[in-house]
């Protein structure tokens, strides 16, 4: 389980599917993601199977999300923000989505 070190920094409100969560400034989406125990961010195109951060560098892909309507977004790699808007991303994403 992903547990914080200490709870340092000012608070801001994210919506993960619809539900609000509160994240660090600092936090990655990833992150974020982990520490309100959201246990996937994606599900996998051919077997719809669960995916979770892995890596939290970039070099993986286990943590695409969509976020403020962009989908496939390495959420380690993007600081969340106050009013952000995060999907997990489910199945394969549409042509231009």
């Amino acid at each position: 389980m992903f547990k914080r070190l200490g709870e340092v920094g000012a608070a801001v409100a994210i919506t993960v599917d619809g539900k609000p969560i509160r994240a660090r400034v600092g936090d990655t989406v990833a992150v974020a993601l982990l520490a309100a125990g959201i246990d996937h961010c994606r599900t996998t195109p051919v077997t719809g199977a669960p995916r979770a951060p892995y890596c939290l560098m970039g070099v993986c892909f286990d943590c695409l999300v969509t976020v403020d309507g962009v989908g496939s977004r390495q959420g380690c790699l993007v600081p969340v923000r106050d009013g952000m808007k995060i999907e997990t991303q489910q199945g394969k994403r549409e042509a231009g989505r």
